[in-house]
């Protein structure tokens, strides 16, 4: 019986060191990365000389009442200004790392820019100035220059070929402390966020903080697949959600710097928005997906080529449009001039089209603008909407560029519609079925005829812009 019990914990010690083992095997180990790389990751300090204010209120840490200030600014001497107009005072921390021998450097724009100086700081403690190639503000990448040779540099891999779950490594100068290693994983791809519609992120949950801005991504291969950009925080620091730049994303814009200072993207003219399940729904799609054309810019490339109102583009240029954000990043990514083709859902059924792509030049974004003020030129009552229409009048429709259209008069507390008074209502779509409301006898009609659980979709213009609101569900028949 002792002896059973001594063979029994010598195999449960057994099994254990194995699993112990095992599991010291799995876990990453990053040493060999950080020495072949650490080196070609900089720290990238700049000056900006500012203009001293000689009635400028002392800076108190802390100092945030207003009595208080009030009282600096009332009783404290004003500062005379120093003997020279400017002085370098404003300092910025970064990152940044190497992609070539003689010198050139990749970061964000946000930390070069406004600098008047930048140096540029290397792990063994050499120090260069550096300048600005170029900068480009939409994908926050920037290409500096330092002057040296034989410099180490990082190699590039696929940000497609990432996984969602992979362990990634960042190498940065968080808060100043330099060639700062930290490892997570990535949480996500291809997100977009608010006013960054060129730029399909990585999302990972690796510790990044203020300095580690325009730093490398790596993988477990030792390659660039991102460059560290933003980090979401309510704090400042660190929360779990960091953002960054695909490496390919960046290398094309970095090319474009480099030979001719400046980015040229590509723009169709049009005005899109998501398609919700109810949407796709209404228009007779198998799945919610492409980018629902709101509008169409007069005389843009999209109007040549025959794109409509109520289009759904699924795929540019070959690529697909899962989402109305995969949109502006391929088209931006176009090369104006050159042709591309398209997928549009319209009216149940694929088409293809041909359209030549332009050069953007500002930004076209759907926005809500103040109601129309048209007055109706006859009343109705309330639909099974829950709202009141009347028709627009010759002149209306002339000043509103219109053919058709209905204009909401009143908006019931039991409105089914997303609506608002002034709004025009252009399209019912119900089962991929497209019709253009031309009075109010007609789309009672329309709705009349539905069943009480149906769900459709009306093209509403509001002021300059146009969107669609989906609805589910009508009130009974009267």
């Amino acid at each position: 019986m002792k002896a059973a019990r001594t063979l029994t914990a010598l195999w449960l010690a057994a099994f254990w060191a194995t699993a112990s083992a095992q599991a010291v095997r799995e876990l990453p180990d990053f040493t060999r990365l950080v020495d072949d790389q650490g080196n070609a990751v900089v720290n990238i300090s700049t000056t900006q000389a500012v203009r001293r204010s000689s009635g400028a209120v002392p800076q108190v840490p802390g100092m945030e009442d207003e009595e208080v200030l009030e009282f600096f600014r009332r009783f404290i001497p004003r500062q005379q200004p120093g003997p020279g107009p400017r002085q370098p005072e404003a300092r910025s921390l970064g990152s940044g790392f190497i992609i070539s021998a003689d010198g050139y450097i990749l970061t964000n724009a946000h930390v070069v820019e406004g600098a008047d100086e930048i140096n540029v700081r290397f792990t063994d403690k050499r120090e260069f100035k550096a300048k600005v190639i170029g900068a480009d503000r939409r994908t926050d990448i920037a290409v500096i220059k330092i002057e040296a040779a034989g410099l180490p540099a990082v190699r590039f891999g696929d940000p497609t070929k990432l996984k969602v779950g992979e362990w990634v490594v960042a190498i940065g100068s968080p808060f100043g402390f330099e060639n700062t290693v930290t490892a997570g994983i990535v949480s996500a791809k291809g997100r977009s966020l608010p006013q960054e519609n060129f730029v399909p992120f990585i999302q990972t949950d690796v510790a990044i903080n203020p300095g580690n801005s325009g730093g490398p991504l790596f993988n477990m291969r030792g390659e660039v697949v991102g460059i560290n950009s933003q980090i979401y925080s309510r704090t400042g620091g660190f929360m779990g959600l960091s953002f960054a730049i695909p490496i390919d994303v960046a290398l094309d814009i970095q090319k474009q710097l480099r030979e001719k200072g400046r980015v040229a993207r590509g723009r169709i003219g049009v005005v899109i928005q998501e398609v919700t399940r109810d949407l796709a729904t209404s228009f007779g799609l198998d799945r919610p997906r492409g980018a629902l054309v709101n509008s169409v810019e007069k005389g843009s490339p999209a109007d040549k080529a025959g794109v409509e109102a109520t289009d759904i583009i699924l795929s540019f240029d070959g690529k697909p449009v899962e989402s109305s954000s995969d949109l502006p990043r391929i088209v931006g990514s176009t090369r104006p001039g050159s042709q591309s083709a398209l997928d549009v859902w319209r009216k149940g059924q694929t088409r293809k089209l041909h359209i030549t792509v332009a050069e953007l030049q500002e930004d076209r974004i759907a926005a809500s603008t103040a109601p129309g003020r048209s007055k109706p030129q006859a009343e109705a009552p309330a639909n099974r909407l829950g709202i009141v229409l009347g028709e627009l009048s010759a002149e209306q429709k002339k000043g509103l560029n219109l053919s058709h259209g209905l204009v909401v008069t009143e908006v019931r507390a039991d409105a089914k519609a997303d609506v608002r008074k002034g709004d025009v209502l252009l399209t019912m779509v119900h089962k991929g079925q497209h019709t253009e409301l031309k009075s109010v006898e007609q789309f009672n009609k329309l709705l009349s005829g539905l069943d009480k659980n149906a769900v459709i979709t009306l093209q509403v213009r509001r002021g300059e812009s146009t969107a669609f609101v989906t609805i589910s569900g009508l009130t009974d028949k009267g």
